[in-house]
């Protein structure tokens, strides 16, 4: 595979390829059957806002990225266009792309000032004498770009000409492997900070359903200031939504389950071996081709038994995958897995965690990967990551990223040893951050279902926060990289697999964490989430789980409320607020609202005066060195 630069090295490891996009209005039918649109020449009319893939003899394969595509263009991507419509007018002769007993025809007439438009001009009458039932007018055509690219390719003038750019996709078209072809382009830096080669190449991917991929590609042009960025993101945001669309509507596979006679609803426990299984099989399909999945139907091979790691881990080299993980410690354990902190190759500068689980269980990978798709680029840091998994017979082991500055649980623990517990201001901030995870993972349709302290790692900015409030508020600036990152998705739920309005009845079985419809057997969906953050909340509160008291009200019915009072130098309204909404949460409300309107009223807090900011901020680095103390 494709080496990228080190800014996303575990992800981004693609192939490179799309054909363009162009119009001209008398030779459409034509172009679309000799399976070649070019970008020289100006758009006449609009597409659909699809990605359709053509077919047809002699060539492996070309995609027409279409409105969603060309909307995003600047016009000063097209000034060729005219430059090149200027010169046909004033009738610059174009070299003939004829086959004799020779070969092929190269270009003859040359431009001192500019020696690649002759090139295109003989591209481009090549593309108009090529006939579909003909091969051999694609190998001449093939030869033809190849030449040009030998050209050109280590001449500096190109390197960020986005007609050559376009030249290297017709090239990467007619290549059996592309692979190599875009390696090369790495080699000779073709374009690597122009936005156009990521948005090509997503939207390549894209059609050929490698949305991982597509959604990685974004990422690293973003994390490259590929220019314009601003071009970029609205690309990136088009292609979530896209995703969304996909994910929510597009899939007509759903897992079958009961429908009970007296109200219809349906019913499933999701976290039954039997859903997960069928699940699973349904998924299957999508999940081996997704990035970083490696299967074997082996036992794991390694000299070191992965059952000896619990016992005596430490220091110990396991190898996996053709990588050697140095193990340095376990960072937590469940019934089925152990967590480890592991160096990539004895590499104290390449820390990853390793999950270790018996028997296998590829469910979580898949999680994982949905996040990648469904989650904007600016919430992303807000949720693990997953590298890859590896699933064996007997074990599988998923490699995540290691943040190390210990979870929610450890920074309420800090408080219970000291007698004490976290300061008021603190405990907002944290709510505010938890709010924020659950408004946008529910919009994607996705459930975390074990939403605890444990499973909320901290994240630090290196550079301590800022107090502007702007930044505060909108999670920009150091503050975008500080908070929480929500880890853990062996209980996730994927809601799109599912029925419209299916409801579940499983039980976590975590004690303190059932929701109020688990403890009264009735049907649930956010619930889950939104109770695990109660019980967090009054966790770095009280230093206690929550207990909740059902009582009545004056019109006869009942609410819920936590047992435990509120000091009186709190902000009370804000907490009993909170409480009150998300205990008594009625399914026919929008959730999603209530979220927001709940994060927004501790934001306005936070920012009724500076000072809150600042003793934020001193708490913070508090707590930081604190916990890396510890």
């Amino acid at each position: 595979m494709v080496s990228w630069s080190s800014e996303l090295r575990y992800v981004c490891r693609s192939v490179f390829l799309w054909s363009l996009v162009g119009h001209m209005m008398s030779w459409l039918d034509r172009l679309c059957r000799a399976c070649m649109l070019v970008t020289f020449v100006a758009l006449g009319r609009p597409h659909s806002r699809t990605l359709d893939a053509f077919r047809a003899p002699g060539r492996p394969h070309v995609f027409v990225v279409d409105q969603a595509m060309l909307e995003l263009m600047d016009n000063k991507d097209f000034k060729m266009v005219g430059t090149f419509k200027e010169h046909q007018r004033i009738q610059i002769p174009m070299a003939a792309v004829l086959k004799d007993s020779e070969g092929i025809s190269t270009p003859s007439f040359s431009v001192n000032d500019d020696p690649l438009l002759p090139w295109l001009g003989s591209i481009l009458k090549a593309l108009q004498s090529q006939n579909s039932s003909q091969l051999n007018n694609f190998v001449d055509f093939d030869v033809l770009v190849a030449n040009c690219i030998n050209t050109f390719k280590s001449n500096p003038r190109y390197r960020d000409d986005i007609r050559f750019l376009k030249i290297w996709f017709l090239y990467m078209d007619g290549s059996s492997d592309y692979e190599r072809v875009f390696k090369e382009m790495e080699e000779h830096r073709i374009c690597i900070h122009k936005a156009l080669l990521y948005e090509s190449f997503a939207l390549f991917l894209e059609a050929k359903g490698r949305f991982i991929d597509a959604c990685m590609i974004y990422h690293l042009g973003i994390s490259r200031c590929a220019e314009p960025l601003g071009r970029l993101k609205k690309a990136q945001v088009l292609f979530l939504e896209r995703m969304s669309e996909r994910v929510i509507n597009g899939s007509n596979q759903k897992i079958k389950i009961g429908v009970p006679e007296e109200d219809g609803e349906n019913f499933v426990n999701p976290w039954s071996v039997a859903t997960l299984k069928s699940l699973l099989q349904m998924m299957n399909s999508q999940v081996v081709q997704y990035e970083g999945y490696h299967l074997s139907n082996r036992a794991y091979p390694g000299k070191v038994a992965l059952s000896s790691l619990l016992k005596s881990a430490k220091n110990k080299t396991i190898d996996i995958g053709g990588e050697k993980y140095q193990i340095k410690g376990c960072a937590g354990q469940g019934g089925f897995a152990q967590v480890f902190k592991a160096f990539v190759n004895s590499n104290p500068d390449e820390v990853v965690a390793l999950k270790i689980q018996k028997p296998p269980f590829p469910w979580e990978f898949y999680m994982y990967r949905q996040l990648d798709l469904r989650i904007p680029e600016k919430e992303r840091k807000s949720f693990g990551f997953a590298h890859r998994l590896h699933l064996y017979s007997d074990y599988s082991v998923l490699v995540s990223n290691y943040l190390a500055h210990g979870t929610l649980q450890d920074a309420v623990n800090c408080n219970v040893v000291t007698g004490g517990s976290m300061e008021e201001v603190l405990c907002i901030y944290y709510t505010i951050e938890m709010l924020q995870i659950l408004e946008t993972l529910h919009a994607a349709s996705i459930i975390h279902g074990d939403f605890k302290p444990d499973n909320l790692l901290i994240r630090y900015s290196r550079e301590d926060p800022t107090e502007n409030e702007n930044d505060f508020r909108l999670r920009t600036g150091t503050w975008r990289d500080q908070g929480l990152s929500l880890v853990d998705w062996g209980r996730g739920i994927d809601l799109s697999l599912f029925p419209n309005n299916t409801k579940f009845k499983g039980d976590c079985r975590t004690s303190g964490f059932r929701c109020i419809e688990m403890q009264e057997k009735k049907p649930w969906t956010f619930q889950v989430d939104m109770y695990g953050l109660c019980v967090i909340v009054h966790m770095m509160l009280h230093n206690s789980y929550m207990e909740i008291e059902k009582r009545a009200s004056l019109d006869g019915s009942f609410f819920y409320q936590p047992k435990s009072h509120y000091k009186r130098y709190w902000n009370v309204d804000l907490w009993k607020n909170m409480f009150s909404k998300l205990l008594n949460y009625d399914p026919a409300e929008d959730h999603m609202k209530l979220l927001q309107s709940l994060r927004e009223s501790f934001q306005e807090y936070m920012c009724s005066d500076p000072k809150l900011i600042k003793k934020l901020k001193q708490l913070l680095v508090k707590q930081r060195t604190s916990l890396c103390s510890a």
